[in-house]
Formats: structure tokens, C-alpha cells, sequence
């Protein structure tokens, strides 16, 4: 299978590159000498155990924290090289969905959505801002809702509306930490649906940031496994399991158990 996937992305563009990624908080390693390759339209999974460091690395890949040492490239760029103004518009290119859908409980869904294009976007009209909304609704299945409050909304629609707000700027990379997490089974698996229809609509390429086993076969192009903060195992979902090594089978039983 291991084949299947390099033939599959052998000659596409890389739009996420990490070379030897070293991260800690004092005597905590979270990070020891992480690799990694995301190529246009994969999605790629990262799976660890609360705590691992795992999105530490997404916040690296952000820009939202700096690395020790190691070099971190989105969309050709070096990440912690650029000045605020170019990790700005880098930014704008990369699409964050908290664990918890961060919406602003004093908007409506449509200021919520509304909210990213009026702040970067100059001189948008009314129309345009409209299509928009209108379009991302769409994509998340949930055009109803457009005057509720998120207080109305169940945690499922919240995740979704999350999900449509970090769309309205159309990124080319888009992060997601713990997608699933807090939900129950049936709203998950709704939810891996919705990043599946998004990879395909949208074309997007993703770091899937979770600890949800159903997800990560669901969703993941690539599994990554991150242990004692390297990338222990790598490739799909079998190829990663298939293994003797405790740690991992311990990962395994670990999820169903929990």
C-alpha cells in the first residue's frame, strides 16, 4: 500500500514541509526531531495521545509558537522567518479549527461567518459577502441557520459552523485540532464526512490533529503515529497498526477503552 500512496503523491507540490523539529517546555520533550511532508490535496493524520505534542505542532505550523530548532515551510514560505506582515497574509492561506469552534457567542451565524472577509478582505461589496455566506452554508449543509445565535446551535452545528468560517477564505491549507472531539459517535462520523466533502470541494490540503481512531481511518490519506515525540509509525491505517510494538497496540486499546 506504502507504493500506492508515493505513486499517488510522487511529483505532487509539497505545501507543508518540517525537517527536524525540536520542541520542549522545560524538562518536557514534546517534540524530538520531527519530519514530515504534506502534499497538495492529502490529508495527513496525526494521532497521539492527550499531551504528545500534538498541537503543539499544528501551533508551530501556525506560526502560533516558535520551535526550538528545525525549519517549518507552508505554501513555500519559512514560517518562523517571516516578518508580522507576511505571516499575516500567510495566514490567511491557512485555515484553524480549534477544538472548540471559537465562534463569537454575541454574533449571529451570519456575522460569524461575515467577520473573517470584512476584516481582510477591503472593499468587498454586500454581494459578494453574500455568495459567500451563502456558499459555505451550503458546504456545511446548515444554510438554515444564518440568523441563529451559537448558543442555539447543537455542539455538532457549532463544529460545522466552525468549519464554514475558517472556508469563507477559501485557504489552501487548512489545520484541524481534535475535529471530533466531544462528540457523540453519530455527530463524529457526520463530521469526518463533512472533511472528506470539504477535501474534495475545495480541494484543500490538511493536518488532521486527533486521537479519534474512527477519524483517522475515515479521513487520513496518511496516518503520522506521534510517541515520545517522534513519528514512530507511518502510512495507512493498517500499515500503522500492524505492528507488535506495544506502545502502539497500546495506543489502539487504549482509544477503545477510553
Amino acid at each position: 500500500m506504502n507504493n500506492i500512496k508515493e505513486t499517488h503523491n510522487h511529483g505532487k507540490e509539497v505545501v507543508i514541509s518540517i525537517k527536524g523539529l525540536y520542541k520542549s517546555f522545560d524538562d518536557n520533550h514534546v517534540l524530538q526531531g520531527i519530519d514530515f511532508d504534506l502534499h497538495k490535496g492529502e490529508n495527513v493524520i496525526v494521532l497521539g495521545r492527550s499531551g504528545s505534542g500534538k498541537s503543539v505542532l499544528i501551533k508551530i505550523i501556525a506560526g502560533l509558537m516558535k520551535p526550538d530548532k528545525g525549519i517549518v515551510k507552508v505554501l513555500g514560505k519559512d514560517v518562523h522567518k517571516l516578518n508580522k506582515k507576511e505571516l499575516i497574509e500567510l495566514r490567511l492561506k491557512i485555515g484553524f479549527l480549534f477544538q472548540h469552534s471559537a465562534l463569537y457567542d454575541s454574533m449571529t451565524v451570519r456575522e460569524n461567518l461575515e467577520f473573517p472577509m470584512r476584516r481582510n478582505i477591503r472593499d468587498i461589496s454586500e454581494d459578494k459577502i453574500d455568495e459567500a455566506v451563502k456558499d459555505v452554508l451550503d458546504a456545511v449543509g446548515l444554510a438554515e441557520t444564518s440568523d441563529q445565535m451559537p448558543s442555539e446551535l447543537s455542539g455538532g452545528q457549532q463544529k460545522r459552523i466552525g468549519i464554514a468560517r475558517m472556508l469563507i477564505m477559501k485557504p489552501e491549507v487548512i489545520l484541524y485540532d481534535e475535529p471530533t472531539a466531544g462528540l457523540d459517535p453519530l455527530t463524529s462520523y457526520e463530521i469526518n464526512d463533512l472533511i472528506n466533502e470539504v477535501q474534495k470541494r475545495y480541494k484543500t490540503s490538511s493536518v488532521i490533529i486527533t486521537h479519534d481512531l474512527t477519524c483517522a481511518k475515515k479521513t487520513g490519506d496518511r496516518l503520522l503515529m506521534l510517541i515520545d515525540g517522534k513519528f514512530l509509525r507511518q502510512g495507512d491505517f493498517d500499515e500503522v497498526f500492524d505492528t507488535d510494538d506495544e506502545r502502539v497496540k497500546g495506543f489502539y486499546d487504549y482509544n477503545f477503552i477510553e
